[in-house]
């Protein structure tokens, strides 16, 4: 892995180039303002640029999904965030790696519910590396600070990438082992790319800025809200090849992140602790429904190498050869036909729940979810829908706050 280290950082892609681009900037801004379901955002920038995207007009944003909302956004000037943003972008070191570009972190790509676009202050070049999530408790015993510190120093020193949220506790500790081991950290955020949070790692942010990155899939200025801390866990899973969880309540964000990261196909590891300790449950738990026993950072190393050698093969394979799929998409004015639907495990919902009559699968999920909690397999019997389409359902649903999943079990909220 430490080979692997020494020899692909240089082969990774390069600075993405032109990220001053004015018009790129301000298309891509205008489109990641306008909120509301991605999905159709994203089939407007496979097909062609943001500019061309943004150009196209009402009747082709009707026609890949926008809703009414959206396409009325579109149509009026743009607000203060997007001149902020702007101004954001102008600064060093500060890029927007859009879903149109070919510089968008591949593992990302291929991940639940990908964001729009990332907005990176630092070395983008990072979240091509292979990487590991490193995440726990907010308000962690001494031993498991010491443990995130001993398992983000020794991995960082073995070549990975070493990510988290920055996030007071565990994330903390990560972030800060690894800089001090001389590794390479990425803090995804929650809050716009320019907002620390919490407030007392402002400092922290400032180096992780300097000498990692800080990424968010949030307009600069953008304040910290609830309901984005869950929707940024997906991107520290799917950035990531495997998540590890040093110590969590039975109840954290922390198992949000595990779990994403199983849906992911990603490998998931906890560290078990005392019987007696409330903060190793989460761990243990998660190790009952199959998640990898760790004891040791080489336990870590082993688990990952064989993804760290079939990412490696694939970024040299890429970065020689580029295949027709992940070169950059045409810039021509002409659309070109439409592309095929993602696999379901990707599709999002653009109905939130309650949906409609007319809502066809959402609606059969909504009617099959109840009050009391009902696992996958029950969901799948009473639906007769895949796993898979019914977690790439549940997911905004639980991200909105309206379906609750605990133990894998799933109910409404209200």
């Amino acid at each position: 892995m430490g080979d692997f280290a020494a020899s692909d950082a240089a082969t990774a892609p390069s600075t993405p180039v032109d990220r001053k681009d004015g018009a790129r900037n301000h298309a891509l801004l205008r489109l990641l303002d306008c909120t509301g379901p991605a999905a159709p955002r994203r089939i407007l920038l496979t097909r062609t640029s943001p500019e061309s995207a943004l150009a196209a007009g009402p009747s082709l944003w009707r026609a890949v999904g926008l809703q009414a909302r959206q396409v009325a956004q579109l149509q009026i000037p743009p607000g203060d965030a997007v001149e902020r943003a702007l101004d954001w972008l102008a600064a060093p070191d500060h890029h927007l790696i859009g879903w149109d570009d070919p510089d968008y972190p591949p593992l990302l790509r291929h991940a639940q519910n990908p964001p729009l676009a990332l907005f990176v202050a630092g070395d983008p070049t990072l979240l091509w590396l292979p990487a590991v999530a490193i995440v726990g408790s907010r308000s962690p015993t001494p031993g498991g600070a010491d443990n995130a510190r001993e398992f983000a120093r020794a991995l960082a020193r073995q070549g990975l990438m070493i990510a988290s949220g920055l996030a007071a506790g565990i994330d903390t500790a990560v972030h800060e082992s690894t800089l001090a081991a001389g590794g390479d950290t990425v803090a995804v955020l929650g809050t716009g790319p320019d907002v620390p949070y919490p407030r007392a790692n402002t400092a922290l942010h400032a180096r992780i800025a300097t000498r990692g990155a800080v990424v968010s899939e949030h307009l600069p200025g953008t304040g910290a809200r609830r309901e984005h801390f869950p929707s940024r866990n997906r991107i520290l899973a799917g950035l990531c090849l495997g998540t590890l969880v040093i110590e969590a309540a039975y109840r954290s964000g922390a198992l949000i992140t595990a779990r994403l990261s199983a849906e992911c196909g990603r490998e998931v590891m906890a560290v078990p602790g005392s019987i007696h300790n409330p903060l190793a449950r989460g761990c243990h738990r998660l190790i009952r429904d199959g998640a990898c026993l760790i004891e040791s950072p080489s336990d870590v190393a082993d688990l990952l190498a064989p993804a760290i050698s079939a990412q490696a093969s694939h970024l040299r394979k890429r970065l020689a050869t580029p295949s027709s799929g992940e070169s950059a998409p045409s810039r021509d004015t002409q659309l070109p036909p439409d592309p095929p639907p993602p696999p379901a495990s990707r599709r999002e919902s653009t109905h939130p729940a309650p949906p409609s009559q007319n809502d066809g699968d959402h609606h059969i999920l909504w009617q099959a979810l109840g009050h009391d909690p009902t696992d996958m397999d029950q969901l799948v019997q009473r639906t007769g829908l895949t796993p898979a389409r019914l977690s790439s359902m549940l997911l905004p649903l639980e991200l909105e706050g309206r379906v609750v999943a605990q133990h894998g079990r799933f109910h409404r909220h209200r």
